[in-house]
């Protein structure tokens, strides 16, 4: 099955993202020995946003090759190439923003970056999933 240009770009860049969830590990060591203070919530929220991150980015990976097996085109395509990793920033984003602060008690409206990476996923996925039935 041959790979278009745009999968090879993606996955490149995706690749090289991965040292930075690798990164994020160190932050996360960090919170959970507590050498970083944090409240509950805001331990919770990272260990969100790493665990996002690192998944999300694989998906984006292991998804890639089987967008050039469909049929899609334009908009269509754009969704299936592009949502999953679309959403490996915003969910991640949203995770660590929404407790950024000290003492952070409640998540701030910054939250809502989870919802709307959570909707570039779910319009990626099933994109795909429909492209893929239909070749």
């Amino acid at each position: 099955m041959p790979v278009s240009t745009d999968t090879l770009h993606i996955a490149g860049v995706l690749l090289l993202s991965i040292v930075a969830v690798e990164y994020g590990g160190t932050y996360m060591l960090r919170l959970v020995r507590g050498t970083i203070p944090a409240t509950d919530l805001q331990l919770r929220f990272s260990r969100a946003g790493h665990a996002h991150a690192g998944v999300l980015v694989i998906l984006t990976l292991v998804a890639l090759p089987y967008v050039d097996a469909t049929n899609l085109g334009g908009f269509w395509l754009f969704v299936a190439r592009n949502g999953i990793w679309i959403s490996a920033i915003l969910m991640p984003l949203g995770f660590f923003l929404a407790v950024a602060g000290r003492d952070v008690q409640q998540p701030n409206r910054l939250l809502s970056l989870v919802y709307v990476g959570a909707a570039f996923l779910a319009a990626a996925v099933v994109t795909l999933g429909v492209g893929l039935l239909t070749v």
